[in-house]
């Protein structure tokens, strides 16, 4: 009985030493297609995009479902997320076409196909403009964390052991104890001076939450820390609370300034748990008639607000003198202290590894020097 023609056997006409690639299987199977029978650019795709899984898997991130879903059915290329942004940020394909250096018919394709694999729209279209869906909304944030990961991590890898470079992102809040970290970057320059750094400044809570993103590698922040997530140095001197009061204040006559001082003034404090913060329990049985009118998370902004005559700020000292504002010492004194921290069990870069042993030895010294 004739059999159907299924086509030529695999192992019909091999030359010895040849091999054959196996027939294609059915349509479909993207790896498969893709990988075996090559695509140069997908390839190189492939490769990066396994050196960010792996970042985020170093970092101890968890995968955003978004991106999961990008490189599900059809593996779409972090370009595709370039062509997003920038059509949400110009709100018209043509401009964004130009930016791009594409046409706006391959804009408008790639973007279609992108809603198509997420199973959502992405943006409200009109005829003179656009404008982001909350779905939108949602990628564009995602997007925008993708990337920076993505360019971060091809920053950790460009480095030459020989001559150190690099970037370290580093967190900081308002602190004199900031002025310790600089000194000691200043130094770590002497040795070498190829390496670049990134500030971000914020409260203890972004700072931890960048660092748990993987956005920064170190951050200065106010103690306590959380000894099971973090390791971290000390800062060898506290900072010292008060309150920032106008000149003309009748408060700014007094020398220190007591819990009772301010039952009766509008209060400008840091964000978070009042009650439960230092500052909620040092005004004690008075914490329950404090009147808060506004929060902040940098000073700078707190200070304007009282030089305003919004009320009084409630904050550290700082090497900064404030035009119409006096600092008066807290009594009882309040004093806190800071420290520089890091993920525990994490694997740097090597220029971050070699930036936070030069760290340890650093703060070892000035705390010597100290005593």
């Amino acid at each position: 009985m004739a059999r159907r023609d299924e086509g030529p056997d695999p192992k019909e006409n091999i030359l010895p030493g040849e091999m054959r690639l196996p027939e294609r299987p059915i349509r479909g199977k993207f790896w498969y297609d893709y990988i075996s029978y090559g695509s140069p650019i997908l390839s190189g795709f492939i490769f990066m995009t396994g050196i960010f899984l792996f970042y985020l898997f170093w970092k101890g991130l968890s995968i955003p479902p978004e991106f999961l879903n990008l490189i599900g059915g059809n593996f779409m290329e972090l370009r595709v997320l370039n062509y997003f942004l920038a059509i949400a940020r110009e709100e018209n394909f043509t401009r964004a076409a130009e930016q791009l250096h594409v046409t706006q018919p391959t804009l408008s394709r790639q973007i279609a196909q992108l809603e198509e694999e997420l199973g959502v729209e992405l943006f409200v279209r009109s005829n003179h403009n656009i404008i982001l869906t909350e779905d939108g909304m949602i990628l564009k944030r995602r997007a925008q964390e993708i990337l920076s990961l993505a360019d971060k991590t091809k920053r950790d890898f460009l480095h030459k052991d020989e001559n150190l470079e690099g970037v370290i992102s580093i967190g900081s809040g308002e602190f004199l104890a900031t002025r310790y970290l600089t000194d000691c970057i200043a130094e770590f320059r002497k040795k070498h001076p190829l390496v670049r750094y990134e500030f971000y400044s914020g409260n203890a809570d972004n700072i931890r939450d960048y660092i748990e993103r993987g956005f920064l590698d170190i951050g200065l922040m106010s103690e306590p820390i959380d000894i099971r997530k973090y390791e971290f140095v000390s800062m060898p001197m506290k900072e010292e609370w008060g309150a920032l009061v106008q000149k003309d204040s009748p408060l700014a006559e007094k020398s220190v300034i007591t819990p009772q001082d301010l039952v009766d003034i509008p209060i400008i404090s840091a964000l978070g748990e009042f009650i439960e913060s230092d500052i909620g329990k040092w005004f004690g049985e008075y914490a329950g008639q404090v009147n808060i009118v506004a929060k902040g998370n940098l000073l700078y902004n707190e200070a304007m607000l009282a030089e305003s005559g919004i009320g009084a700020v409630i904050g550290i000292r700082l090497n900064y003198n404030y035009n119409n504002l006096r600092f008066i010492p807290l009594s009882p004194a309040l004093k806190s202290g800071t420290a520089l921290a890091w993920k525990k069990e994490q694997i740097f870069s090597t220029v971050t590894s070699t930036f936070i042993d030069f760290l340890k030895k650093y703060s070892k010294g000035i705390t010597c020097d100290k005593r």
